[in-house]
């Protein structure tokens, strides 16, 4: 029951926040700052009947006269006309942005043969930390010869890496035809409303010598949990390696990730930012950082990053304290504070590792959204027991105003680890978030009508 009820307050806060970030993440309000910045939200809430996107842009490679490849737009659907000046200028910023994360690898390329094509995300921010997703295929466009690859980029506002993936699968599967025929389909998918969770959308689409195919886009039901793939963290990570990550997270500490792969960066960070789930990171997020913003990680404040592994030399030289490096090609922490074992209740964090445990030994039998719901159950089963007694401890105003009662609420608990870890808690930015939503929307308590 008290699970339920953490569920159906923490929904309902997403759902006054996502008609707020609707009328932000208007169609024509691109992000002022193209980067991860402090006070923005990891995760992005979204209703059924938006647009699915804002833009499809395709990257290429254009050869500079020092030799070097530099990575440009070379097509954009919709094209915009008739904005306002505030307006293009922060089209301008956006459009400027979007290359850097299209190959966040630098401009280290030359022409080849092969490529196995990847999907990978990365996040815009805006200054009122409302966030847009880039989601992106990478791929060799068909051909005989030497070739450049090119980048296949959407822009939403709506975090579903499951759904745009497949439809990234039908870009693809155009491009490979003739760029003339991902224009109808994207047109197609624009004039659609985006389903609600669990509903399905059927986009027409006609291919020459196919005919016309029927494409079915579908949410999963949970969906706090669709940009999330949790099998990807369990796949590279031991379960008690997941927990210290998460106790780093619970208090806002700095935390690098590196990979060589952008598909796995992007997966693995999107899922450490979900085990934080009814709380959201309130930092610096960036799952895959360009080369040129390396610098992100002298940064004073809390940060979530991946970072690709050639640069790891770089990464160790930076000044850091606090911080939390993951090596997710070995499976390994690099680098630690060296408190992580007793930042979590003993008690609650063994609970979690018997229950992560479990789910790795039964790999081959769950689906993908099985495991989501299974891992997220025991995160959220975690805060539950140590925080799930908030309500209680908010004081409402005659004018309907709430006051978090922090001492009373942190002395209610009873157990002195649970309390300590708690102390710490209440004093992160996550849970300053989540409180001053919480006060300002009175929810009936159960029972009192």
């Amino acid at each position: 029951a008290s699970i339920g009820n953490f569920f159906r307050r923490s929904l309902r806060r997403a759902g006054r926040r996502e008609e707020k970030d609707g009328a932000s993440a208007a169609e024509n309000t691109p992000p002022r700052v193209p980067q991860g910045k402090p006070g923005e939200r990891s995760s992005v809430f979204y209703s059924a009947g938006q647009f699915f996107f804002e833009y499809l842009v395709v990257v290429s490679l254009k050869k500079m006269p020092d030799g070097h490849y530099e990575p440009k737009i070379t097509y954009q659907f919709p094209k915009r006309e008739n904005l306002l000046k505030g307006q293009k200028e922060e089209e301008e910023r956006l459009l400027q942005a979007i290359p850097l994360f299209c190959f966040p690898d630098g401009n280290n390329w030359a022409p080849i043969t092969e490529f196995t094509s990847e999907t990978f995300s990365f996040v815009l921010t805006n200054v009122d930390g409302s966030r847009k997703i880039g989601y992106c295929r990478r791929l060799l466009p068909s051909g005989r010869g030497v070739r450049l690859p090119e980048v296949f980029c959407i822009i939403s506002c709506l975090g579903c890496f499951g759904l745009f993936s497949k439809i990234l699968d039908e870009v693809e599967k155009r491009r490979q035809i003739s760029m003339a025929v991902i224009y109808p389909f994207m047109q197609g998918l624009r004039e659609s409303p985006f389903p609600a969770p669990g509903k399905t959308v059927t986009i027409k689409s006609f291919i020459p010598e196919s005919g016309t195919e029927l494409i079915e886009l579908t949410r999963p039901v949970d969906a706090h949990l669709e940009h999330v793939e949790f099998q990807a963290l369990l796949q590279r990570l031991s379960p008690h390696l997941i927990l210290h990550i998460f106790a780093s997270a619970t208090l806002e500490r700095r935390l690098i990730f590196l990979a060589e792969e952008l598909s796995v960066l992007s997966q693995c960070i999107h899922a450490v930012a979900a085990l934080l789930y009814p709380f959201t990171w309130a930092h610096t997020y960036i799952p895959v950082v360009p080369e040129c913003l390396l610098d992100t990680v002298c940064c004073p404040t809390p940060f979530m990053v991946g970072i690709q592994m050639r640069h790891l030399e770089r990464v160790l030289e930076q000044p850091m304290e606090e911080a939390l490096i993951v090596d997710l090609c070995e499976g390994k922490i690099i680098r630690a504070v060296g408190d992580e074992e007793d930042i979590l209740p003993g008690k609650l964090q063994n609970e979690m590792l018997t229950s992560l445990n479990r789910h790795n030994n039964n790999n081959n039998v769950h689906t993908s959204e099985q495991v989501n719901a299974l891992v997220s159950e025991a995160f959220v089963h975690f805060f539950v027991r140590l925080v799930g007694h908030y309500a209680s401890y908010i004081k409402w105003g005659r004018s309907g105003s709430g006051s978090f009662q922090e001492r009373a609420f942190c002395k209610a608990i009873a157990s002195k680890n649970c309390r300590r870890f708690v102390k710490k808690f209440v004093k992160t930015n996550m849970f300053s978030l989540f409180i001053e939503e919480a006060e300002k929307s009175r929810i009936p308590q159960e029972g009192n009508g």
